[in-house]
This record gives C-alpha cells, sequence and structure tokens, in this order.
C-alpha cells in the first residue's frame, strides 16, 4: 500500500477522530462541513466516497459500515484492484476493514485499533488464526506463480503437518518443521502443490530490431533464464535502452513475467562500459552505447551488481542478466497519455475506464472547469490547467510530460475523440520532428483514448431517441473550418436527411451561421421538424428545450449548447409529464420498423 490514505469524516465527533487518526497515519482529511482545515470538503457523501475509492486510495470512513457499503455497491467489480476500504465507530470502539484486507486493510484496521484501544474486527481467517496472510510476500520477494494459496491455507488450519524450507521470518508464526537454507523459501503442506517464494534478484537487460516479434524476445528470455538455472519469479525488471521504450516486444516480455520495464539513456549505458563483456563499436555507432543488453542489465543492478550471463543472441533481440548490488537503480518507465473523455462531468456517466486512468496518472491536465468536475477523482494530484484557445499548448505539454516518464491523464468533456483533443494529440504525434511537433520522447509514450458519453448521445437519450436513424455532427465554428466547407456540408446534410447534431452553434462573435443552417435544412425537410436544445448535460443546471426546426432563433443558443435537429420522418410524441425534460414530449426518430412489420 503506497498511496496516502484518506480519512472521511461525516460528522463534528467523526472529525475529531478523523483528526488524530489523520496525524497518526500521515492520512488526508476530508470532512463534512468541517471545522478546520481540511484537504477536501465532502458535500455530496457518496459520490464523494465512491470518488475516492476509485481513484484507488486506501478509504477509512468514519462513519456506520452500512454508509459505506451502500455508497461503494454499485462500483465493485475486481477484488483485486480494489484498495483498502474501512469503517470506523465515531467514537472509535469498532474497526472493520470491509475490502482489500489483504492489500493492506486489515494493517490498517490494526493500526487504527491501538490508536482507539480496541480490537480490530478483522473477519479473514488466515489472518485469525495463522497470524499472517500467505498471499502476500515481504518487499524483494514473490510468491512464483503466484497460484492459489486457499488450498495450503485451508489444510494449515485443519491442522495438518508443514515444512518451511528457507530462510523466511515473515512465516514464523506458522507451526512447521523448518529446513535452514539459503535458496527459495518453500511451505509445503500435505500432498498439495507447495507455495514458494523467491527473491526477486535479477534484472533481465533486453535489446531487440526494430519491430521484433514478442513470441521471439519472450523465447528468448526463457532460455536465457532456465539454460542458467534461474526461475522467472527471481526477475525482478526488464530494462533497456530509452530508444526501445515503444517496442511492444520489450512490454510484452514485461508482461508475461509481471515486472516493470526501465529504460535508461545511452549515456548512463555507456557508463558501464568498462563491466560489459562483449562491448561493440557496431552498437555504439548505432545509439551511442557500447551495449544495450548488458549495459541495461548493469546499469538497473547498480554499482554493487554483477552480470551474470553474457548477452545471449537471436537474428532480433539479445538478453543479458544480472543480479542486483544493495542499491539498484530503477530507470524511467515509459510514458503514458490517457486522453479521457468524462462525459458530461458527472460520476455515473463515467465509464470505470475513465475513472481508472484518472486515478492512476501521475498529474493531470485540461481546460480547469473539466479538471473540477472530476471531483475527489482529482484531490491530491498535480494538474496544469489551460485556458480556452491553449488547446495546441495544452496537447504538447501533456504529451512532452509523458515523453519525460510520467503517466498523464487528459481530460475532455465528453468524448475526447469528438471535437475534443484526441485528433490533436494525434496530430501533433503526426508532425513528427518537424515544426509543431513533438519530441522524439513524446512520440515514444504509451497513447489511450478512452471514450466518454458524448454531448450529442447525452441529449438524445435525454429526450427519447433522437438518434435513432442516421446522423451527422456539424461543428459551426469557423475558427479552425472555413465558412465555405461548413455550408456545403450543411447542404450535404440536407440533401441527404440526416438528423444533425450542430456542435459550437454560437459564439460572441459569430452569430449567423446557425440562422443560414436552418434555412439550409428548411429547404429539405419540413418546418415542423423537432429540434431539440441540450446544455449543461449531467450537471446541475442541464436545460433540455424544444423547438421546431422553423422556430429555432441564435438568441437563446449559447457556446454550451448542443442542438440537434431531427430528419423529415422525426417525431415528437407528447407524452405529459413524463418526458418534463424534453418539454412534454419524446422526440425519436424511426428506423423503418413500421415498413418491416408490413411486409413493405
Amino acid at each position: 500500500m503506497t498511496a496516502t490514505p484518506v480519512i472521511v469524516t461525516l460528522t463534528p465527533g467523526g472529525e475529531a477522530l478523523g483528526r488524530r487518526l489523520a496525524e497518526a497515519l500521515g492520512a488526508d482529511l476530508h470532512a463534512r462541513k468541517p471545522s478546520g482545515p481540511v484537504v477536501a470538503e465532502v458535500d455530496a457523501v457518496a459520490e464523494h466516497v465512491r470518488g475516492v475509492f476509485l481513484a484507488g486510495r486506501p478509504l477509512i470512513v468514519v462513519a456506520a459500515a452500512g454508509i459505506v457499503v451502500r455508497a461503494l455497491a454499485s462500483v465493485l467489480c475486481d477484488k483485486w484492484r480494489e484498495p483498502p476500504v474501512l469503517a470506523v465507530a465515531e467514537d472509535g470502539s469498532a474497526v472493520v476493514p470491509l475490502l482489500g484486507g489483504h492489500h493492506g486493510a486489515n494493517a490498517l484496521a490494526t493500526q487504527i485499533a491501538a490508536l482507539t484501544k480496541t480490537t480490530p474486527a478483522i473477519t479473514t481467517a488466515g489472518d485469525l488464526r495463522l497470524g499472517l496472510a500467505l498471499d502476500i510476500a515481504p518487499e524483494g520477494w514473490r510468491l512464483d506463480p503466484p497460484g492459489e494459496t486457499k488450498a495450503v491455507v485451508a489444510a494449515l488450519l485443519a491442522g495438518k503437518p508443514a515444512r518451511i524450507s528457507g530462510a523466511a521470518p515473515w512465516l514464523d508464526a506458522l507451526t512447521a518443521e523448518r529446513v535452514p537454507g539459503d535458496g527459495p523459501v518453500v511451505l509445503t503442506v500435505d500432498d498439495l502443490p507447495p507455495l514458494i517464494w523467491r527473491r526477486q534478484r535479477l534484472i533481465l537487460g533486453v535489446g531487440c530490431a526494430r519491430g521484433a516479434a514478442a513470441d521471439d524476445m519472450i523465447a528468448l528470455a526463457g532460455r536465457v533464464l532456465a539454460d542458467n538455472g534461474f526461475a522467472p519469479g527471481e526477475v525482478a525488471a526488464i530494462a533497456s535502452l530509452d530508444l526501445k521504450a515503444d517496442e511492444a516486444a520489450v512490454h510484452a516480455l514485461a508482461r508475461h513475467l509481471d515486472v516493470p520495464a526501465w529504460f535508461f539513456p545511452a549515456k548512463v549505458l555507456e557508463a558501464e562500459a568498462p563491466r560489459l563483456a562483449n562491448p561493440s563499436d557496431v552498437v555504439f555507432a548505432e545509439v551511442g552505447c557500447h551495449g544495450v543488453a548488458e549495459g541495461a542489465a548493469l546499469a538497473a543492478a547498480g554499482p554493487g551488481g554483477a552480470l551474470v550471463v553474457a548477452k545471449t543472441k537471436i537474428a532480433t533481440a539479445t538478453a543479458a542478466l544480472a543480479t542486483t548490488g544493495p542499491t539498484p537503480r530503477a530507470g524511467q518507465g515509459r510514458g503514458h497519455l490517457a486522453v479521457v473523455g468524462i462525459g458530461p462531468g458527472d460520476a455515473a456517466w463515467r465509464t470505470p475506464e475513465a475513472s481508472r486512468l484518472v486515478a492512476e496518472a501521475d498529474e493531470l491536465v485540461g481546460y480547469g472547469l473539466y479538471l473540477d468536475l472530476l471531483g475527489p477523482l482529482a484531490v491530491g494530484k498535480p494538474r496544469h490547467a489551460f485556458p480556452l484557445g491553449g488547446e495546441e499548448d495544452r496537447c504538447r505539454y501533456a504529451l512532452e510530460r509523458a515523453g519525460e516518464g510520467a503517466r498523464v491523464a487528459l481530460i475532455c468533456s465528453g468524448d475526447g475523440g469528438i471535437y475534443a483533443m484526441g485528433a490533436l494529440v494525434m496530430e501533433l504525434v503526426a508532425r513528427g520532428a518537424g515544426p509543431g511537433g513533438v519530441s522524439a520522447a513524446a512520440r515514444r509514450a504509451e497513447i489511450v483514448h478512452v471514450p466518454g458519453v458524448s454531448a450529442l448521445q447525452a441529449a438524445s437519450a435525454r429526450a427519447g431517441a433522437l438518434l435513432g436513424h442516421d446522423f451527422c455532427a456539424i461543428s459551426l465554428s469557423d475558427l479552425l473550418t472555413p465558412r465555405d466547407d461548413i455550408r456545403r456540408r450543411l447542404r450535404a446534410a440536407a440533401d441527404g436527411d440526416f438528423v444533425v447534431a450542430l456542435y459550437n452553434p454560437v459564439s460572441r462573435t459569430r452569430r449567423t451561421l446557425l440562422d443560414e443552417a436552418r434555412e439550409t435544412l428548411l429547404t429539405a425537410r419540413p418546418a415542423e421538424t423537432p429540434v431539440l436544445l441540450a446544455s449543461n448535460l449531467g450537471r446541475p443546471e442541464e436545460r433540455l428545450s424544444r423547438r421546431t426546426l422553423a422556430t429555432l432563433r441564435t438568441e437563446e443558443v449559447d457556446m454550451l449548447t448542443v442542438v440537434l435537429i431531427g430528419s423529415s420522418q422525426s417525431q415528437a410524441v407528447p407524452v405529459g409529464d413524463h418526458a418534463a425534460g424534453a418539454a412534454g414530449a419524446w422526440l425519436f426518430t424511426p428506423r423503418g420498423y413500421s415498413r418491416k412489420g408490413s411486409g413493405q
């Protein structure tokens, strides 16, 4: 557990206890109606608790356990990724680890109980009766393979005899025969497969040709380990030259071994030249160091490390092994840029993937309003807000920070790929090192695009199904698109009888294009064609208004409004109070099922 815990309090009495715990645990305090300084104020309790949970922060709520359970019920899906969650009674008389017992909740509960002089309500059988959790390996060790510990725990609880070989102080609580040894730690119970803990003492240095096959790299690493008597669980990290940070084969190998991939600049690898077994002038001429696999292994192993397997080659890759010294050196990880669409901003409309990538980010970049909409998910994270009009600076900054090894989330309203930053990020990468492009390091960063609920989707859903048949989206902003191109697209939409979503319909100075759009569309569809004006979707200020194409007026539209204009087939169906947000009607565009049903 490395993230700073968050303590959430809801009452004055809970706040007093929360302050004590925050000081003792080094935790952040979030309080409802606080009496003094806090890291964050709590407004909507359930939403705030969910936000902290989705951010992956250890969560301690000074409140009834039921409040916590109900707040988190809708977002519980993966017990292997969830952070520790605890409920603490306001008077400190009860400390209940609810989730993530073996991810730190039980340890936190024990700490808190010692502070409040009570007994933690730990319910996991292994912790209670054995005094330890077998699936938690101490730092520097690894259970190999991670495997299944349940059967072994059950056998131990049933009193089966056990034997431990190797030095394993973390297993001292077990009643077992001890066999001394310096190798891996092996716990054997009855006739069950043994549990094996291995010391992670190896760095696997690799190099490869551009586009090397992942299977070849994995096979090479497996052969190097097996032929020299080492197990995969002994590998602590993969290391390579920073020019290889975007090589899929390197990252496939890291995933295969479930270890980090570290990258070093050529000058760091060249500093290891005196310790190389196979220095190469050819390699130096190509990349600026005399050896990639050996140099990277030694650089990561640190000054006290030693090369134990010299460079092994295949046609497209090289690999070498070094043992770590007392001070191994972590290289730079591959940078990561997530272009995250957060929908309208409401956490309920945000995808779990979007929340996860925001939580995993080292820093957040975006327009200030969009960063504010993240609520508790963003608390405590460095943020870099850029104004409207600073889109290119915003994207370039995010890419360059990712190029430096940071995990960056570029926050977009709606969907990042629809009139947002997704396309601009790709454009900057596509420009290469030329004018207006980004650095080579930035182009090596990993980029992912995370979909979000777009304004056109949200507007159509709020009012019914106006996008029920073929539709298109057109931005009326002429800052980046010539007006003649916008007019040509409007005429094509009219001729094609598409439902049309108009983005950026007006600005302070652009007041005529919406009127032109109305007149163009009126040439090809009825005056009574339904129109929906939707602004601030999914936010407290949400407003929906129904008009017809003939009554659409520029003066009642602003930049926060998306305008949906139906096709000639779209309909408005009055339904009284059932669609109050859509001014008393459902709006939809039929797909033609009535013709299918009638045999036409």
